[in-house]
């Protein structure tokens, strides 16, 4: 434990006292030693001896890996697997070092060769940002034999740029890798005074909601899914991976939901090379949209990542926030770099001292006192210090007896002009650069603003985000869990189970539903999916329960034994307590449902009545219509029907639904559709309405309301119900002609979901305006600033009505800083219109 000071270390010789610090010493060996990295430069020690040696091999050309380690382990004492390993890792971001050969790749998990067929040396950027011996505080190595760094003067976040785990003995690192433009961005913002917001960037890409990042905080989180891709109805194409998974780890993780029956496939390939790739073929029958949210709620397609910011500073372990980590970084590189500036003008001073100096020696002939015979040659330097007297007050500083014996190691030759001319330009040049490195001194913000500015310019391009910053819907899993379990009931016994297969077959559900049931008595209960359950003798009706579910409307009319009066009741289930019994009679022990029906859009059927023979009622048969009750709660009375005792209720005619069209809104944010009153509203929609998509692509899509469906809400550019008379207005972009078409059709297609292009097909088309106005009036705005003129293009006069596959009509030239809009109806009407 050298160079380091343990304030909690006792000193105690004897056993008793060995055994009390023991476990400190060991704990705190392994935090400040190996799993923590240092605030100052954010590397662990083994990661710092590694770029050390590198440094030190440094000839411009790639070292074997295997050397490198060798060259290391007179630095680090823990063997050459650990440094091997953190040399893979380091090599494998990117960042700090150039590699050659197969150094294995995080997404698919694949291993680096062997360390000797391996090469490495240092990037451009590790050695412009890493490195100054001048900065650098130095110790001893462990064996005494070598100087090494204590830290790196490293000028860069590179601890939130790199990221780092480690578990050390009762804590644990976590920090998660960020991305290179936008630390210094990041960095330029702080120095600026202004805010700033870091989020965590990844090797593999894929997508992250970082809504729960906290600023890395511990109790933080960040969700990370895999782009999945539908290739068609039947295949899936998974093309990233998240953070901290492979390919392979991914593949098990789907092979294992479909083996619990979570998920229904075929088969998954590894089709990955260049780029991630896992192919998915779909069961039949299987939706790829459920597929989809399925693969995020069961398997390694999302992952939770919990970030853990713990860093090493004044020698104890911090857990802080990255912003607070990168303003620590960007304070520490203004200070290295003010540092860098102090010894650089100190070395141009001295600089122009000497050749100050130099050009007062040969240009007053002081040089010939060396000509001169003096007893001694101490005599020499005094007599040449004397002639130096008179002109000791253009200087800076005082003449040293060493500067008067470097200037005589000099060879005495005969001086020309062109040489004094040369001094004087060294002096002027020398004086340039004090000038400019005491203004950088004096405006040393706008200094390291400028550095990080020339970072990201060298070395910004192709260091762009690859994880795309996304906000995630939740999945119920209960919402995405597949049929994968067979019910049965027993009627008569009262029982509902997975268990019963030689009793009637109910119904297939997933594992993670809930099942309603009432019974003859009047009894209602909703249970979980079991192997076996009671639920009451002689059941009427069950199903899957959905919470919530406000158009399922159950029609009952039922006896109360105590009475004898018979009362019919219309009500939903939104919302109950999972196995407990509910009453829906008056309560009445022999109370008899006489009549039951479950109706999802809360159809009120027509039945017969038909009471007992020897009964006193004058007509003993009558008809009873439901619609005539409004819809209540479950444990509503209801209304009386009949006094007399019923025998029996007889089914006579359907009836038509009593719920009014249902709102559907489309949320532009997550791509859904919904009940909920989220996002874009587009109307009341009957049980047979449909709806329109468009998509930037130009296609169009007819489907229908299932919840279930994903778009992806940057694609799509209009949604709304769909009216097969209605006229579509659209603009695109024909890129091999260079101008924009316009035209004008109705949608012909019958097949829902399936997409249909409607513009022309090439390279670079693009639809970039749609509308279904019945007159719609286009902006064109070309130019910008004060050239910027806009002209109205009334489209229903300009183009007729055609078929939805033709080219369409050309409407004006191609132009970069053509903008396009709508303008709304109202004014349209008042518009002059060119």
């Amino acid at each position: 434990m050298k160079n380091k000071n343990y304030d909690h270390v006792q000193t105690d010789h004897g056993i008793n006292g060995q055994y009390k610090t023991w476990f400190l010493d060991y704990a705190s060996y392994v935090i400040l030693e190996r799993a923590v990295p240092a605030v100052e430069d954010g590397l662990k020690p083994v990661q710092r001896r590694i770029l050390h040696s590198m440094k030190e091999m440094d000839d411009g050309r790639y070292n074997k890996v295997a050397n490198i380690i060798g060259q290391t382990m007179q630095y680090h004492p823990h063997g050459d697997a650990s440094i091997g390993d953190a040399l893979v890792n380091m090599g494998q971001k990117d960042l700090l070092i150039d590699t050659q050969g197969n150094w294995g790749d995080v997404r698919t998990g694949d291993d680096a060769a062997a360390a000797r067929y391996i090469e490495g040396r240092l990037s451009k950027f590790a050695l412009e940002v890493l490195f100054n011996p001048k900065t650098t505080d130095w110790q001893l190595s462990y064996d005494g034999r070598k100087n090494e760094p204590v830290t790196l003067p490293v000028k860069f976040p590179l601890l939130l740029a790199h990221g780092a785990e480690g578990i050390a003995v009762g804590l644990a690192t976590k920090v998660l890798p960020h991305n290179f433009c936008e630390l210094c961005d990041a960095s330029i913002k702080y120095l600026k005074g202004r805010k700033f917001d870091l989020y965590p960037d990844f090797l593999t890409g894929a997508m992250i909601d970082v809504t729960d990042y906290n600023e890395g905080r511990r109790g933080g989180k960040v969700k990370v899914r895999a782009h999945i891709e539908e290739f068609d109805k039947k295949t899936l194409l998974i093309k990233s991976v998240p953070f901290g998974t492979t390919t392979s780890g991914l593949i098990d993780s789907i092979v294992k939901a479909n083996d619990q029956g979570k998920i229904k496939i075929k088969k998954v390939i590894d089709n990955t090379a260049a780029e991630v790739e896992i192919q998915v073929d779909l069961a039949p029958g299987i939706s790829p949209d459920i597929t989809i949210d399925a693969l995020y709620k069961f398997t390694d397609c999302e992952v939770s990542v919990s970030p853990n910011t713990c860093v090493i500073i004044d020698n104890k372990p911090h857990f802080i926030s990255v912003n607070e980590l990168l303003r620590l970084s960007a304070d520490k590189t203004k200070g290295l770099l003010e540092k860098e500036l102090l010894i650089k003008l100190s070395e141009l001073q001295e600089k122009w001292h000497y050749t100050s100096l130099e050009k007062i020696f040969f240009e007053e002939k002081i040089y010939k006192e060396l000509e001169k015979r003096y007893e001694t040659w101490d005599k020499v330097i005094e007599a040449i210090a004397k002639a130096f007297v008179p002109f000791s007050k253009n200087l800076r500083r005082e003449i040293t007896r060493e500067d008067i014996l470097k200037l005589t190691e000099k060879p005495v030759r005969r001086i020309y002009k062109l040489d004094i001319d040369e001094l004087n330009a060294q002096i002027r040049n020398l004086e340039a650069e004090i000038k400019q490195v005491k203004h950088d001194i004096a405006n040393l913000n706008d200094y390291a603003i400028a550095y990080f500015e020339g970072l990201l310019k060298k070395y910004g391009k192709g260091k762009e985000r690859r994880s795309e910053i996304k906000v995630f819907e939740v999945i119920e899993a209960k919402h995405v869990a597949i049929a994968n379990t067979r019910l049965f009931i027993n009627r008569a016994e009262g029982f509902i189970g997975t268990s019963l297969k030689k009793d009637e077959f109910l119904v297939e559900c997933s594992d993670l539903d809930d099942i309603i049931a009432f019974t003859k008595r009047g009894i209602m209960k909703v249970v979980k999916v079991q192997d076996k359950v009671f639920i009451g003798k002689d059941i009427l009706y069950a199903a899957v329960f959905r919470k919530g579910d406000e158009r399922t409307t159950y029609n009952m009319l039922y006896t109360d034994s105590d009475s004898g009066i018979s009362f019919a009741k219309r009500f939903n289930v939104t919302g109950i307590t999972r196995d407990k019994e509910y009453d829906l009679t008056k309560g009445g022990d022999k109370s008899k449902v006489q009549y039951f029906t479950a109706n999802p859009n809360g159809e009120a059927e027509i039945v017969r009545v038909v009471l007992s023979p020897n009964c006193s009622a004058r007509n003993k048969e009558f008809e009873f219509f439901f619609e005539e009750l409004e819809i209540k709660s479950r444990s509503s009375i209801g209304n009386q029907v009949t006094k007399y005792p019923v025998r029996q209720v007889k089914f006579k005619e359907a009836g038509v639904a009593t719920l009014g069209s249902i709102k559907l809104w489309f949320d532009d944010k997550f791509g859904r559709l919904n009940h909920d009153s989220k996002g874009i509203e587009l109307g009341d929609f009957d049980a047979e309405d449909r709806i329109l998509v468009i998509n930037n692509d130009g296609t169009y899509e007819i489907t229908d309301q299932e919840l279930t469906q994903r778009f992806k809400p940057e694609d799509v550019m209009l949604v709304e119900k769909f009216d097969p008379e209605r006229i579509i207005t659209a603009v695109y972009l024909d890129n091999d002609k260079g101008q924009y078409n316009l035209k004008r059709f109705r949608i012909e297609t019958t097949t829902l979901k399936t997409k249909f292009p409607f513009i022309k097909e090439g390279k670079g088309n693009l639809l970039e305006a749609v509308s279904t106005e019945d007159e719609p009036v286009l902006l064109v705005q070309q130019g910008k600033g004060t050239q910027a003129r806009t002209s109205k293009f009334k489209v229903a006069q300009i183009v007729d009505v055609m078929g939805w596959k033709a080219i369409g009509a050309k409407l004006i030239d191609f132009n970069k800083s053509i903008l396009m809009s709508w303008e709304v109806a109202e004014a349209a009407k008042q518009s002059q219109l060119f």
